[in-house]
């Protein structure tokens, strides 16, 4: 192996390590000890530790066997390495955690409130170094190519699943306030992958491009790219003008292309991943 592959892992490790003994922190200190879960295999093995009392780790590392199985087909040796890992790192962890006996609250609300953001700034973590401590997605990708539903909507029937089940392990109440943990990670964790400065890309169909183009490059210092079009119904040949903006930039760039042309088309999309000098110069 290379030694800037071998570099780069090692890397990834330190960085799921960290991870791992926050999410691990957030399980074991502030949502079990409020009878507060998680979604997906997580918020399963949960609610076996609850009823079995067996450790919580042992569950976390036997429920996602199967899915390390159906990732070594899809996603090759070093994500399932890297998986591995982060799932024995969370497993240990719980256990030390466990251990101590600290409580972060006793309130629930308070729990599933800041459960969800201490969980997922773990999760977010150990997601951006390329592995994964849930087989939920794993198994929705999976099933995705044979039902006809996306890997979100799969993702969201089972978590209803674990929700609705939680209900009856725990009270009806425990579970609105796990669904609450589990959106509250979510959004954390795309903030964690993303980061706060939230990337758009947008769209605009015109035909003052030229003008327009000008003008968003003058006004708001961003390049631009232009794109050859075709209207559907006339026909007529124009230009589409693409570019990358921050969510702060929304209204600035929308008030320059009114101002120029009012029946202009503008659609706005999220960016995940941004790489350039001219986007991050401002």
């Amino acid at each position: 192996m290379p030694i800037s592959i071998f570099n780069t892992i090692i890397t990834k490790m330190v960085w799921i390590t960290f991870g791992t003994l926050i999410a691990a922190y957030a399980l074991e200190c502030v949502l079990i000890p409020n009878e507060v879960i998680d979604g997906g295999v997580v918020g399963i093995s949960i609610m076996a530790n609850y009823l079995t009392e067996y450790p919580l780790g042992l569950f976390l590392f036997v429920f996602n066997l199967p899915f390390v199985v159906m990732a070594f087909q899809k996603f090759g040796k070093t994500f399932v390495f890297l998986m591995m890992y982060g799932i024995f790192t969370l497993s240990l962890f719980s256990e030390i955690f466990l251990n101590t006996k600290h409580v972060f609250t006793n309130d629930t609300l308070l729990a599933a409130i800041f459960g969800g953001i201490i969980l997922g700034t773990g999760v977010g973590l150990v997601l951006k170094n390329d592995a994964s401590l849930d087989g939920t997605e794993i198994m929705a990708i999976k099933l995705s190519k044979t039902i006809p539903f996306s890997v979100g909507e799969i993702i969201m029937f089972f978590n209803i699943f674990v929700f609705l089940l939680a209900g009856f392990v725990y009270e009806p109440n425990k579970a609105m306030y796990s669904a609450i943990t589990y959106f509250i990670a979510y959004r954390v964790i795309d903030i964690v992958l993303q980061g706060l400065n939230e990337a758009k890309s947008i769209f605009v169909i015109t035909s003052k491009y030229d003008e327009i183009g000008q003008a968003i490059m003058k006004n708001l210092d961003k390049s631009i790219t232009y794109l050859n079009a075709e209207g559907g119904y006339s026909g007529a040949k124009s230009k589409m003008i693409y570019c990358v903006i921050t969510k702060l930039e929304i209204s600035k760039i929308k008030e320059t292309v009114n101002s120029i042309d009012p029946f202009a088309f503008i659609a706005i999309e999220n960016v995940h991943d941004v790489e350039g000098k001219r986007y991050k110069k401002n």
